[in-house]
């Protein structure tokens, strides 16, 4: 199966609405789904005999500074029939660090989603709804800002240890 018949295949069951668009170009090309239908479309591609996406390689987050949109980026991959896809779903976010863009979770699809959804949430600031354990992972708790957005500034001191 191509992406193209993949694309057909979404097409046919969600009527289109759910891509947004497509980036045909460079070494994957990706679809763009709208955040609020993402995880049925993961579901779907999971659950059909057609694609059976049954792993999830990665989920990352691209700060799209200066705009106020943020990208995440999902690899799936379907062992058995040996496929590979990217989706992508944008989000419209300021850069208010107390509301932060928000995306359903896509934990209950796939358990690996749990610690990438956590990598994301600490690192660049999404906020995935319904995720099981949101808290972050690599980073101490009471660490302030998200130190992949491309407006962060480092601190000077953390706990009165000298940082730069």
């Amino acid at each position: 199966m191509t992406f193209e018949d993949i694309k057909a295949l979404l097409i046919r069951q969600f009527d289109g609405s759910v891509i947004v668009k497509e980036q045909a170009t460079g070494l994957q090309p990706a679809l763009y789904i709208r955040p609020e239908n993402l995880v049925e479309v993961c579901q779907f591609l999971r659950d059909s005999s057609d694609t059976y996406f049954d792993f999830l390689s990665n989920i990352t987050a691209v700060d799209d500074f200066p705009a106020d949109t943020f990208i995440v980026v999902y690899h799936l991959a379907s062992i058995p029939y040996q496929l590979q896809l990217t989706l992508k779903t944008e989000l419209a976010a300021g850069r208010d660090l107390e509301i932060l863009p928000s995306l359903p979770s896509v934990s209950a699809v796939w358990k690996t989603a749990e610690w990438h959804e956590r990598e994301a949430f600490d690192l660049m600031g999404i906020f995935f709804t319904d995720h099981p354990d949101l808290r972050r992972i690599l980073l101490p708790d009471d660490w302030e800002g998200f130190p992949l957005r491309k407006d962060y500034q480092d601190p000077e001191q953390y706990h009165g240890i000298n940082i730069n």
